[in-house]
């Protein structure tokens, strides 16, 4: 019989689920690393939440492991790497929390507008303090929303229903999504300017990190208020700090922080700032709907074969997986690659296979270019869920098999429509499993991807590559490799190179300087 150990603290409606579809269940709570390794060969699923920690050790032990489930959207505890080298399958559940979190959002700019700890606190006290806290109306207000996808348009309705008006900012939000959520589609730097409220819940990435900071707050107008239910590190809490006893913010409501558990914050004993321990998806419904949800995913696999919010894993049977491995590679750092220079909304993207690729199973493919092209701003989207979120943005997505010969023997062409314009990235395999890139924006190049990448497009003039290698070296950066095209003398030139570590914010922008520099971008793999 096929056996599933629940390690968290679940739902105890998650093993009645399991026992009804004719599933063994052993409910072991508060195990030891060492406990859990001991008895982890015994199970074919795992269902968890955040305290146990799938370590390589415990990949390891698991000898007949096919499936972890986690129940929740994070996935921190899990080392995704050992679990795929392994054959297991690892699932989330990213949307039961959609609804508890945004409502905490919702719950975090009510109190930081009325200063309702505060005066809860001072009232408790027996002080009768009326006139000291004088709060704002959130009607008539404009809400600013960063990122519009799950959470993000749940708290931009409820925004609407508080009569407030709600501008938001996410390079995947198509017009059309932004009509049908009647909200107005704007650029960061206008949303920080108009903002009364501003409201984060974009995942934390290498573009999002520290993306309010002291540079984004002097752009607030004064009295702003800032909200972050997201993740830490979204926030400069330093700068955030400075603001705020300046004046310039009126106050902030955290349920997230840089460090957790955070015992100790620069933010702490502010007037109005209001903090909560991660309290986002801590609702009775939403523990127990990721629980049922979690069970279901589980059985569904082990049963059926069937995979539901797959981190790791499309859809493909283990012959086609075998071939379509090397593809698998290239495919992501393709979609990363263009995912990564996005910055204006999407409006179609286009795939197509040439040559000895064409006669596969191309949809694990073109699942995982989605997924790594949407994942840079969008949070928890994965290779099985991202064609579903790319029709609810209304993004055209377009596959075309050609089989006749071509310059290579295998190519994939990613062709990339956004609000600016279309621009394409194709790749081949050297020897049938090494991915390169040959060809940028129509300038052919042939380029292995590293690590730490530097993405430049220039003018073709003498001196420019030069300049380049004196700034890098000055920096104390090493290059790696180096990676020319250019689509003619004194034309459009691209370069990609290689280094052995990433670029400060202040040695990227002395790059940029750079003269004949056209673009330059920090794209890591």
């Amino acid at each position: 019989m096929v056996k599933v150990l629940i390690s968290d603290d679940l739902s105890p409606k998650a093993a009645d689920i399991f026992r009804e579809r004719g599933i063994d269940v052993d409910v072991k709570i508060g195990l030891s690393p060492e406990e859990l390794i001991k008895i982890i060969g015994n199970y074919d699923g795992l269902a968890i939440r955040s305290a146990t920690k799938v370590t390589p050790a415990v990949v390891e032990a698991a000898t007949n492991l096919k499936v972890v489930g986690r129940a929740g959207i994070g996935v921190d505890n899990v080392n995704i790497e050992a679990a795929s080298a392994k054959g297991v399958v690892v699932m989330n559940t990213p949307h039961g929390n959609s609804i508890t979190t945004a409502e905490h959002a919702i719950a975090m700019m009510f109190a930081v507008s009325r200063q309702i700890p505060e005066a809860n606190a001072s009232t408790q006290a027996g002080k009768w303090e009326k006139s000291r806290f004088m709060g704002a109306e959130l009607a008539g207000k404009t809400l600013g929303v960063v990122g519009c996808g799950n959470i993000g348009a749940i708290v931009a309705d409820r925004g609407k229903g508080l009569k407030m008006k709600v501008v938001a900012f996410d390079p995947f939000l198509s017009p059309e999504r932004a009509k049908d959520l009647g909200v107005e589609k704007v650029e960061l730097d206008t949303l920080l300017a108009r903002a009364d409220f501003i409201t984060l819940h974009v995942p934390l990435t290498d573009q999002t990190r520290g993306i309010i900071n002291a540079e984004a707050l002097a752009k607030t107008k004064k009295g702003v208020r800032v909200i972050n239910c997201a993740r830490g590190g979204l926030v400069v809490e330093d700068d955030l700090k400075a603001a705020m006893e300046s004046g310039h913010v009126a106050g902030a409501a955290f349920d997230v922080f840089a460090v957790e558990p955070a015992k100790e914050c620069v933010l702490f004993g502010l007037p109005n700032f209001v903090a909560t321990p991660h309290l986002g998806a801590s609702t009775h419904e939403a523990q127990e709907l990721v629980a049922l949800q979690v069970a279901e995913q589980i059985s569904d696999y082990l049963l059926t074969g069937a995979v539901t919010n797959a981190l790791n894993m499309p859809s493909l049977t283990a012959q086609e997986a075998s071939k379509l491995e090397p593809y698998m590679v290239l495919s992501r750092q393709l979609g990363s690659f263009a995912g990564q220079l996005t910055r204006t909304g999407l409006k179609a993207i286009k795939i197509d296979y040439e040559g000895a690729v064409a006669s596969l199973n191309c949809r694990p493919l073109t699942q995982t270019i989605l997924a790594s092209l949407l994942a840079p701003m969008m949070d928890s989207v994965n290779v099985v869920s991202a064609p579903v979120v790319a029709r609810e943005r209304n993004i055209d997505v377009t596959e075309a098999k050609h089989e006749r010969d071509c310059d290579f023997q295998t190519l994939i062409r990613l062709t990339v429509t956004t609000e600016k314009g279309e621009r394409s990235v194709a790749g081949t395999l050297f020897g049938g499993k090494r991915p390169r890139l040959v060809n940028i924006k129509g300038i052919e190049i042939e380029a292995e991807l590293g690590k730490h990448m530097l993405y430049l497009t220039n003018e073709d003039s003498p001196g420019f590559i030069g300049a380049l290698g004196m700034q890098l070296g000055e920096a104390g950066v090493n290059i790696a490799t180096f990676h020319l095209g250019r689509s003619g003398p004194g034309q459009d030139a691209i370069a990609l190179v290689e280094l052995d570590s990433q670029l400060t914010p202040d040695q990227l922008k002395k790059v940029q300087n750079l003269a004949q520099c056209k673009q330059v971008a920090q794209l890591n793999f």
